[in-house]
């Protein structure tokens, strides 16, 4: 079993009852420098489903940083937005809005879509070779689409979160001008994503808080959803699998997210409910399931590790289909859990099989 198999991850989030559970782990590159690095090492080599492409590397491991994701480097991206962290690897937030008032609006201009992707710079021909390598040996492409934060949070980075829930409340003339240059710019992306040919496309933005979602629905239906629609349909129109990520507590939002053409949700599963999520999806749209890293990987027992996969995977899955799993590990989590969560993501892939 390859965890990346395209083939098999095809056939989970179409119902065409895959071979086994997609499980996808990630270790965010913070973790290299909060843990013991050979403890790291010996859990990836010996989770041989989970990394099957895994090759120890002698020495410490250097891990490469995001541009905004370096402490005491501060980064501009392609929008004017600067970005600052305080730990390597984990990714900043912006400090100061390009558009934080409206006077120099006038003179505010969107990236070429050609040169960046709105956050950092962008090579198609390369992107094109990757996709093409890819699907030539049955490998998943990862990261074709937009930028994490491409629409709402963008607008709250260009003009800052209260100034934009403020512009929401006084239907600002001007912000509706913003919303369709950052639309324009993001059509743009996708045109070209579409062009190259990947089998997903992916739409990721934060919109929940820890208890509902950082704008009304009734905000999110006037100024966010329609340029949800228009930029998810060039790929439904191509008949790719449209990919939306979302952070926090989004249930308040999702029947409109759904709305918008999005065949597989990433969503939490604690701060939503597990059993919300069955209600709301199971059989019906591919849940790709972000496994909790903040209550009970981090602070529970292995025992109630292996409890909670288990039963994710008894309510969300079945033998047709319809579920993907992720775990994305930083510091902070107890070396025991990290390990625990690995045993029991690995164990409970084939559940179905």
């Amino acid at each position: 079993m390859n965890v990346f198999s395209r083939e098999n991850y095809l056939k989970a989030v179409r119902f065409e009852s895959p071979n086994f559970i997609p499980m996808f782990f990630a270790i965010n590159s913070a973790c290299w420098h909060h843990y013991d690095q050979e403890a790291l090492k010996d859990l990836m080599e010996s989770h041989k489903f989970l990394f099957p492409n895994y090759e120890r590397p002698k020495g410490k491991f250097i891990p490469e940083y995001g541009l905004d994701q370096r402490k005491n480097e501060p980064y501009i991206d392609f929008w004017g937005c600067v970005w600052e962290t305080s730990d390597n690897g984990i990714t900043g937030s912006v400090h100061q809005h390009p558009l934080a008032l409206w006077d120099d609006f006038e003179n505010y201009k969107a990236p070429d879509p050609e040169k960046s992707n709105g956050m950092f710079p962008i090579n198609w021909n390369d992107l094109k070779k990757k996709v093409e390598e890819n699907n030539k040996n049955d490998m998943l492409t990862y990261g074709a689409g937009l930028p994490h934060g491409h629409t709402f949070l963008r607008l709250q980075d260009i003009r800052g979160y209260v100034n934009l829930i403020m512009d929401m409340a006084d239907d600002e003339p001007r912000l509706k001008k913003l919303i369709q240059m950052v639309s324009d710019f993001n059509i743009e992306i996708i045109k070209r994503w579409v062009e190259i040919g990947p089998d997903i496309i992916s739409y990721p933005e934060d919109l929940g808080m820890q208890v509902g979602p950082m704008l009304s629905p009734d905000h999110f239906r006037k100024y966010i959803k329609p340029v949800y629609q228009r930029i998810m349909r060039p790929a439904r129109e191509k008949g790719m699998l449209v990919h939306m990520h979302s952070d926090g507590d989004i249930r308040d939002l999702l029947d409109d997210i759904i709305e918008g053409g999005v065949q597989i949700i990433n969503l939490q599963d604690l701060v939503n409910g597990i059993d919300w999520i069955k209600e709301k999806f199971a059989g019906k749209v591919c849940v790709d399931l972000d496994i909790d890293r903040q209550k009970i990987t981090a602070y529970g027992s292995p025992e109630e590790i292996d409890n909670l996969i288990r039963e994710e995977v008894e309510k969300l899955g079945s033998k047709e289909g319809g579920l993907t799993m992720v775990f994305g590990l930083y510091p902070g989590t107890p070396i025991e859990n990290v390990k625990a969560t690995m045993d029991a993501m690995e164990k409970y892939a084939g559940y179905y099989s």
